[in-house]
């Protein structure tokens, strides 16, 4: 939900915005991939008994339950604490269908919090799906759809992964167009696999050109688990993603995760190496050039890691605290931390 925040101090201090007082209205806009959010059912016509849930023989309702109250306490806190507001839309990944995002928003504290969500079964061949939060009293949904990613082997077998979802709807009486995404793995290699994430690359790109040819000056947000980092030719040669604002054309993305990660940031660990595949990428009609913020305008980007998500002791010390480890469940959370921009736009009396 929107928040009416005085940001005086705040903005006159850190950020030497505004030469006068001023309210503003700030928006919270995350990703969170949820790690194997699977219900406790075997669907025979997915690969879902590859999820941890069902490899676990006992208790799988309690983990089940247990699991989703964890999600939801994650969500309800994404820039709480900066911001005083929690997200208004939320981009998800790896959940496998509609009953386990009821049963989520149905899990307090959502279940106070009035979200609807927006989804599709995928292709994937395991079930894991991406989907949109919204909270109802903030975003209105015009319009959604699915776009497939269509990928073959090199002996010509489908590939069957995530869709790319678009939502395309009102925030603040504002348009705004959201790509949400979860690319194809690394398995195989980083090299071997490439090729497959640059095509997803090359789907966000075609969504947006189109968007772009009906309205040259549309507010687009590409967000996702992308399995690639920032400076990764998926970005820097397919999008063309820009690490500052002020070299960011209108039809073009700035990437305010490229920074961060050049300066050690990360939003998961693979053999001790840090990666934050987790971003969320900018149009330039969302840059404002006049720092007024007459209208929604990006300001910060963020991870979201207090010392909660993170483990503490073991294999996977200082690492995301993951919710399933050796076949069983741990009580984490996620083997990703959440990632969140703000969005904000001045007061009008």
């Amino acid at each position: 939900m929107k928040l009416i925040v005085s940001l005086l101090f705040l903005f006159f201090t850190s950020q030497d915005l505004f030469s006068q007082k001023q309210a503003y209205k700030i928006y919270t806009l995350a990703f969170y991939n949820l790690e194997n959010l699977f219900d406790t059912i075997d669907h025979p016509e997915k690969l879902d008994e590859e999820s941890p849930l069902l490899k676990i023989q006992y208790n799988r309702s309690k983990i089940y339950a247990q699991k989703l109250k964890n999600m939801a306490h994650v969500i309800s806190e994404i820039g709480l604490q900066k911001t005083g507001s929690i997200p208004t839309l939320v981009g998800v990944a790896e959940i496998e269908n509609n009953t386990v995002l009821e049963d989520l928003l149905q899990t307090p504290p959502l279940k106070e919090k009035n979200y609807g969500f927006l989804h599709f079964d995928s292709p994937d061949m395991r079930g894991i799906d991406v989907a949109l939060l919204y909270q109802k009293t903030a975003f209105v949904p015009l319009f959604y759809k699915n776009y497939a990613l269509k990928l073959w082997t090199e002996t010509g077998m489908r590939i069957h992964t995530r869709d790319v979802l678009l939502v395309s709807g009102y925030l603040d009486n504002e348009l705004l167009h959201i790509l949400v995404n979860h690319w194809p793995s690394r398995r195989g290699g980083e090299k071997k696999s490439r090729h497959l994430r640059e095509r997803a690359a090359f789907l966000n790109k075609k969504i947006s050109d189109s968007l772009f040819a009906d309205n040259p000056q549309a507010r687009i947000i590409i967000m996702g688990d992308f399995n690639d980092n920032p400076t990764s030719s998926s970005f820097k040669k397919i999008l063309k993603t820009k690490k500052k604002k002020n070299k960011t054309a209108i039809n073009e993305f700035y990437n305010p995760f490229e920074l961060l990660y050049k300066k050690g940031m990360g939003t998961l660990a693979y053999r001790d190496k840090v990666h934050l595949f987790d971003q969320i990428l900018i149009s330039g009609g969302l840059l404002s050039k006049n720092k007024s913020f007459e209208n929604l305008g990006f300001f910060k980007s963020h991870i979201f890691n207090p010392h909660y998500l993170t483990s503490s002791s073991g294999r996977y010390k200082n690492y995301p605290y993951r919710s399933f480890v050796n076949g069983g469940f741990t009580n984490g959370y996620s083997d990703h931390y959440p990632v969140y921009i703000n969005l904000i736009k001045m007061l009008k009396f």
